[in-house]
């Protein structure tokens, strides 16, 4: 496994930072696009796993993790962020992309066609939604780093500021400890969720082949999206996985990864 922050011209002096997985094969490689507090680390296990077919891709998104930091996050630059990833990996890629990440991914495929030759957008759907995500950072930076010295303590502290079990270890991955800081940029990403929640009016179309995975007990994509989804995506198939929420592929990873995986090699 390799981590690599590759610089190009056009963001910053930096491309995304990314962790691949396996090494070129005769198929596609697959680039992996988290969501809003997420990181390349988050989707270690399914990328391993993924990676015994073909190299697997994922990049920390701009704001997150260790990738370069910008005062903008809207869904046309995060797309150029993946298109530059894609172009330094032979110029097409399978996409995964969840919530945020799924977004930057349909931003991607509508803006740069022959980039993607197969998309599958994690339980997210090409509409603006009216909740917030703000709550979340509210709570993390609650919390005082400085008396913090192992993630279980900011586990607990998240718990104390409202935050679910199931999100707690999710947020602390991206907790860098011995800097006392998150490798999130939670200032840009409070400012920017406007962006972040909406979803750029576009009439441009894309015809390949997309699987839009939600989890059944997740109210994120609802039958009433889908005439805009199949709008942007004509060849859009539906699917459901049983007993999972909005983090889908963290609540039931084999279970996703069996679903991206025949998608893929159909």
């Amino acid at each position: 496994m390799g981590l690599a922050s590759l610089c190009l011209p056009g963001y910053q002096g930096a491309m995304l930072n990314t962790i691949t997985h396996g090494s070129a094969t005769g198929k596609p490689p697959l680039l992996i696009a988290h969501g809003l507090y997420g990181s390349a680390r988050n989707w270690g296990v399914i990328a391993k796993r993924l990676s015994d077919e073909r190299q697997v891709v994922a990049v920390d998104m701009r704001n997150h993790g260790d990738s370069p930091r910008s005062d903008s996050h809207t869904y046309p630059e995060l797309a150029e962020d993946l298109a530059e990833v894609i172009a330094a990996h032979g110029g097409r890629m399978d996409v995964i992309g969840h919530s945020m990440g799924g977004k930057a991914a349909m931003m991607l495929a509508l803006n740069h066609p022959e980039a993607v030759r197969k998309l599958v957008v994690a339980d997210i759907a090409p509409v603006a939604y009216g909740h917030t995500q703000i709550q979340y950072i509210h709570a993390m930076k609650s919390l005082d780093l400085e008396s913090i010295e192992r993630r279980p303590e900011a586990a607990a502290r998240l718990a104390e500021a409202g935050v679910d079990a199931a999100l707690q270890s999710f947020f602390t991955q991206s907790l860098d400890l011995p800097n006392k800081r998150w490798k999130l940029n939670l200032d840009t990403l409070a400012e920017q969720m406007p962006n972040i929640m909406s979803f750029p009016q576009t009439e441009a179309a894309w015809d390949g082949p997309a699987l839009f995975l939600s989890g059944s007990d997740s109210d994120y994509v609802l039958p009433q999206h889908r005439d805009e989804i199949r709008a942007r995506f004509p060849n859009a198939r539906f699917a459901k996985l049983p007993g999972a929420g909005h983090w889908l592929h963290a609540e039931k990873p084999r279970e996703f990864e069996a679903a991206a995986r025949v998608f893929l090699n159909a």
